[in-house]
């Protein structure tokens, strides 16, 4: 069935988003970072940041609600009722442009949450992101759950009454990248805020009402400032009580300026399986409530999850379960999952995959079953 002869209007759409947030509705509310200096990060490199209108705001929702009704009218003519859903994965097979890409995938979810993007939406004036919101939800009223990137220096500096006004308005939730909680790191990594900060930040988030998610970078600290980071970073959380916290592993490439300090010398990565060790450290510290999710694939035991502190335990479990294997394991392991064939360690034990496993190490090592840490980082970063 031919769905349109042309594309439709399309809307503005950025870079990025949490990987919680793959099914929302994307709005731009902003264009890239206003700090854009961190460190160990390149996706705004080179670009400037720009506040958008409201009225430009509105004109992409209108344009994705233009872009939902004419699904729908397609469902309709189709004989689906205006059930979207089979319209939505029809259209992602080969859809016309990105924006409407996201409203098929969108709408093939439920259509009940949006995202505003890019990195700080939070710094929009209160009134005039309480506005973009409530216009979202009533243009859209299948919407339950809208969320937006921030930065906790721009919620430090937001009064307790503007953040309960947003929450009132129809924010559900604030993801901010705290990735560490150690003053010397967060100056090292020019992230462009304090611990103490962070702290103010993520209190005034949940006081308000907003769900809270805190992001941490593992591995930040490289080996020079592991367990510092490891455990002030635990001490940060305690103190501010999420509802999740979402763990990272570092990751380095040549567009990013942490680039150069590893080349020169000045930063010196950890390991896999020192960085785990990093992770059972912080784990250990823990004393909040939160979620703890590893839902990202760089991530070496994604199996690492649970409500805290009640799951504490069956965390740490499983990191002395990868610990406790011999060393070829480990290393079979780590391979296994840098390449895509494993995820769970349970994976260990399925002879075919563990035997394409030990192929890939006698390739990469020329026989010699001997894999350096670059290689494994070369592996891992394939992915981003």
């Amino acid at each position: 069935m031919a769905l349109t002869k042309q594309a439709p209007d399309s809307f503005e759409l950025g870079p990025i988003r949490p990987p919680s947030e793959a099914y929302s509705l994307l709005i731009r509310a902003t264009r890239n970072c206003p700090w854009n200096r961190c460190k160990f990060c390149h996706t705004y490199k080179g670009e400037k940041f720009q506040l958008r209108s409201v009225e430009e705001i509105k004109q992409d929702i209108l344009t994705a609600k233009a872009i939902q009704d004419s699904m729908k009218e397609i469902s309709w003519k189709a004989g689906y009722g205006g059930r979207v859903q089979e319209v939505a994965r029809m259209i992602l097979n080969n859809p016309p442009n990105q924006a409407y890409s996201n409203v098929a995938l969108w709408l093939y979810a439920g259509g009940e949450s949006a995202f505003l993007q890019d990195a700080n939406g939070l710094i929009m004036r209160t009134n005039e992101l309480a506005e973009v919101i409530r216009f979202l939800k009533q243009t859209l009223p299948s919407i339950n759950r809208v969320t937006s990137y921030a930065r906790s220096k721009t919620a430090a500096k937001k009064k307790l009454e503007e953040l309960i006004e947003l929450h009132e308005a129809g924010l559900s939730r604030l993801h901010i990248g705290l990735e560490s909680g150690y003053d010397p790191l967060l100056q090292y990594m020019d992230k462009g805020v304090t611990a103490a900060e962070h702290i103010e930040c993520g209190k005034k988030v949940v006081a308000s009402g907003i769900s809270l998610c805190e992001y941490v970078v593992l591995g930040l600290g490289g080996r020079k400032m592991w367990r510092q980071h490891a455990t002030q970073t635990a001490r940060v959380l305690n103190e501010i009580d999420p509802d999740f916290i979402r763990v990272r592993t570092l990751t380095i490439h040549d567009r990013m300026p942490l680039y150069n300090e590893l080349k020169n010398g000045n930063f010196i990565r950890s390991t896999d399986a020192e960085i785990l060790a990093e992770e059972k450290l912080f784990i250990e510290h823990l004393e909040c409530h939160a979620s703890y999710v590893s839902d990202h694939i760089t991530n070496l035991l994604q199996e690492i999850e649970g409500k805290l502190p009640q799951d504490k335990e069956k965390m740490l479990a499983s990191i002395d379960r990868f610990q406790s294997l011999p060393p070829q394991e480990r290393t079979n392991f780590i391979v296994g999952r840098r390449v895509g064939i494993y995820v769970h360690l349970d994976d260990l034990f399925n002879s075919h995959k563990h035997q394409a496993v030990e192929q890939i190490i006698h390739k990469l090592s020329q026989g010699s079953n001997q894999i350096d840490d670059e290689t494994i980082h070369s592996l891992m970063e394939r992915f981003i």
